[in-house]
């Protein structure tokens, strides 16, 4: 497969086919009983294109710091934005630190792919063709997703047990994924963070949303933060495609955090590409894809079996993730 090119970071434009496209919507669907009763953890959407052939699915679930089981709001933006190119999208939720530790997040979440597999034909949607996609905590469940696909000891026992919970692309905004290493990239001396959350000592507070995750003041489990870290997973098998966006104005999730990503998937000789925003914050994700502000000196650096690309400059837009959707879920 090719780098990213140029053709796709240029300004979207509809596919022919995508006008008039008709989608049919089926909210609140289980894929796992609630828990606890009543939550919204195990819930998911469909926004799937109308087809005579299965159409390949992007699974989206949004951040909150894990601190809310509201992963799948937003999903029906990012359908917006796909299904008249041909793709499904699944907005999805996982549980909040609030309901459950981590690992029960990650259960979730490959619990919702082996579901959507099982569930394929009943919605039109090609199990062979599945991608990851979130923001923020959201991008950190797509990361542990895409690097530990398979792995007999974290599949857990959410939802279906049979098929395969492995992803053939994953595209991550700004997630964290090393959460030891936070801190000391933080901007502004971590005030904004700290205020934000109502803490004193940034991601290392025992109420920070990665320590609530975990159950632990971050800096007293460290075993706990490497088992829930990404970069973990890679290396010595076989790890799908990440296209990664990161504003390196960050306030909240250093932009450190993804060129670590970035730098071992390189290291363990994956396909990625890191496309950085000087400029942005936060995000939103579709300020990073629509607005000139934000987007403004972005550039990307590739790399294809082992081998690099200079970084060059881009205008990342929607059209810059359904071009790679299109090249990987081919």
């Amino acid at each position: 497969m090719a780098l990213l090119t140029a053709a796709a970071v240029a300004p979207a434009t509809p596919a022919p086919e995508a006008t008039g496209t008709r989608v049919t919507v089926t909210k609140d669907l289980a894929y796992a009983p609630a828990q606890p009763a009543g939550s919204e953890g195990h819930l998911l959407d469909l926004y799937v294109p109308r087809s005579e052939r299965p159409v390949p699915l992007v699974i989206y679930s949004s951040g909150s710091g894990w601190m809310a089981d509201s992963g799948r709001r937003g999903a029906d933006q990012v359908a917006a934005h796909l299904n008249p190119y041909g793709f499904a999208v699944a907005g999805v939720s996982i549980r909040s630190s609030s309901q459950a530790r981590f690992p029960a997040q990650l259960y979730d979440i490959k619990g919702a792919i082996r579901w959507l597999r099982v569930n394929a034909h009943k919605y039109n949607l090609d199990p062979r063709r599945l991608a990851i996609m979130g923001d923020s905590s959201g991008g950190w469940t797509t990361a542990m997703a895409a690097v530990t696909g398979d792995i007999p000891e974290l599949e857990g026992d959410i939802g279906p047990r049979d098929p395969s919970s492995a992803v053939q692309a994953a595209v991550p905004f700004y997630p964290p994924t090393a959460f030891l290493e936070m801190d000391a990239h933080m901007l502004g001396n971590c005030q904004e963070f700290n205020s934000t959350f109502g803490l004193t000592d940034c991601h290392s507070d025992a109420r920070s949303p990665e320590s609530r995750l975990l159950g632990c003041p971050i800096a007293a489990c460290p075993a706990e933060v490497t088992a829930a870290s990404p970069l973990t997973y890679i290396g010595g098998r076989r790890t799908p495609p990440f296209l990664i966006f990161h504003g390196e104005s960050d306030p909240f999730v250093p932009y450190d955090q993804s060129r670590l990503l970035y730098r071992k998937l390189v290291a363990a000789g994956h396909d990625a590409t890191l496309v950085s925003l000087p400029k942005a914050g936060h995000g939103p994700v579709e300020d990073m894809l629509t607005d000139d502000d934000t987007r403004a000196g972005a550039y990307a650096e590739s790399t294809r079996n082992g081998h690099s690309a200079p970084a060059r400059p881009v205008t990342p837009t929607w059209r810059t993730v359904v071009t790679f959707m299109e090249q990987r879920l081919r």
